[in-house]
């Protein structure tokens, strides 16, 4: 027990010299640590402040600079503040020399003024009104020169754009002309044939006429019978109803009204045919049926010599094409263009005229506004107010005055040519006038002493602006002033 005890006691003071030794040594690592750690705060103070000292003169070097450059900005201002009150003075001593100049001037100036109205022996308002009378007429004659010179361009820019419109668009048109007068002629197998028409003391001539209201000249033509009437249908019927009589060879008053009544339904089957045809050929749907057959009756229908169907669907088409050019609606045009003439259909059996009788129609048949006016318009009963009004109008100048659309009568024609020569004599100056080509120009000579270039200018100008106010003519008359001198010297 007491060995055990020795031991244990023996450990334990092993034990406690142990741990004092590791108490010993921690202490020394302690200190060994708080030494180096000190060292290191004082090294890394010491960094600090050796970084602080290098930041501290850079700054010192730069406020040196600016404060450098701010001395030399100073000292330039200086300078220059010292330029500008120079300056100034300069300044003020060349005004104080202008104004004494300027005063130098104006005496001078009114001396000068005495001196000329003493010498021009007018006063210096006299004079100003002199001047200004003699501008006024040097800028009335740059003024006209001007007008003239832009009239010119805008003319040519504007012909060249229309003849690239009505070229393109006449390029695309064909259209037959027909020229139909107020009689036709049915040829016969043979002079006997004559007197079958006739019949046993004139019945069946007094049965055609009677029945058809045509007028049969049975004269010394061989072979031949003229039907005179103004009323195109009545005329056609009458034409297949003899060439039917004529081919059947039963030729008699009961047969002539069976064969009249089969060539009235022909006709009105033809009529209601061409109608259809003519709005097929322009792509019009949905046309009333009544003004379809009205629209059919234009195909018996001449107007100065022209086919009045065949027209309409120029017109038509014409103006399709220009709506199609300008970007408007091809469709109405079309439309308009087709139905603008067809009063023309009823203007022999109701009173009025067919521009009246042809918007009564289309407005009675469910024709649009537009339509309506269009038709209004194109004869200018109402002012042109749309463009499908306008291009209507010029698609039925441009088929009515195209060569050889129309015929007009040689008093008329003779009336046009003297009205144009007329118009050009009326005024002072002019040595001759002559209309050539047809009446489609005018040429005026004038006297030279008379007409300068800026008058003559003016002068075809005035007698255009005449023509069109005082004469209706298809297409266009142009005018033209011919101003020339002459001298002539004989060497002997």
């Amino acid at each position: 027990m007491s060995m055990l005890f020795v031991r244990q006691k023996a450990k334990n003071e092993v034990l406690e010299k142990n741990e004092q030794k590791y108490i010993q040594d921690f202490k020394e690592k302690e200190e060994f640590l708080r030494k180096e750690a000190l060292i290191s705060a004082k090294e890394e103070l010491h960094q600090e402040r050796r970084e602080l000292d290098d930041l501290q003169r850079d700054k010192k070097l730069e406020f040196e600079r600016i404060q450098a450059d701010l001395s030399r900005k100073e000292e330039t201002l200086l300078s220059k503040e010292q330029q500008i009150v120079d300056k100034e003075a300069s300044i003020d001593r060349k005004e104080e020399e202008i104004e004494k100049k300027e005063d130098y001037l104006a005496e001078a100036i009114a001396k000068q003024i005495s001196e000329l109205e003493r010498v021009a022996q007018m006063s210096r308002d006299e004079a100003k009104t002199t001047l200004l009378n003699q501008l006024k007429d040097e800028l009335a004659n740059e003024k006209l020169q001007l007008i003239r010179e832009n009239e010119l361009k805008i003319k040519e820019s504007a012909e060249e754009k229309s003849r690239e419109i009505l070229s393109q668009t006449m390029q695309k048109c064909a259209i037959e002309q027909v020229i139909e007068t107020s009689v036709s002629v049915v040829s016969l197998p043979s002079d006997e044939m004559k007197g079958r028409i006739i019949g046993r003391e004139g019945r069946n001539i007094r049965t055609l006429e009677t029945l058809t209201g045509v007028d049969l000249i049975i004269d010394d033509t061989p072979e031949a019978v003229v039907l005179s009437s103004f009323d195109p249908v009545r005329r056609e019927i009458a034409k297949i109803t003899i060439e039917k009589l004529i081919q059947d060879g039963r030729i008699h008053p009961v047969r002539i009204e069976e064969v009249y009544e089969k060539a009235v339904k022909e006709i009105e089957n033809k009529i209601k045919q061409e109608g259809e045809r003519a709005a097929a050929d322009l792509g019009i749907m949905n046309l009333n049926r009544e003004l379809t057959k009205t629209l059919g009756r234009l195909y018996y229908r001449t107007s100065y010599g022209q086919n009045v169907l065949k027209h309409s669907i120029e017109v038509g088409q014409i103006a399709g094409m220009l709506a199609v050019e300008l970007g408007s609606d091809a469709k109405l045009a079309k439309r308009a263009g087709l139905l603008h003439d067809i009063g023309k259909a009823v203007d022999q059996e109701q009173e009025g005229t067919h521009v009246q009788l042809g918007a009564e129609l289309a407005r009675r048949f469910g024709e649009k506004d537009e339509i309506v006016h269009a038709i209004e318009a194109h004869h200018d009963d109402v002012a042109c107010t749309t463009l499908t009004d306008a291009l209507v109008k010029i698609a039925d100048t441009i088929s009515a005055g195209r060569p050889g659309a129309r015929r007009d009568t040689l008093e008329i024609y003779i009336k046009r040519l003297k009205k144009l020569e007329e118009i050009a004599n009326s005024y002072e100056g002019i040595k001759q006038t002559f209309a050539v080509q047809a009446g489609r120009e005018v040429r005026v000579v004038v006297q030279p002493n008379v007409f300068d270039d800026v008058a003559s200018a003016k002068l075809a100008r005035d007698i255009a602006k005449r023509i069109e106010d005082e004469l209706e003519y298809p297409g266009q008359i142009r005018v033209t002033v011919v101003r020339e001198a002459r001298v002539t010297e004989i060497a002997k």
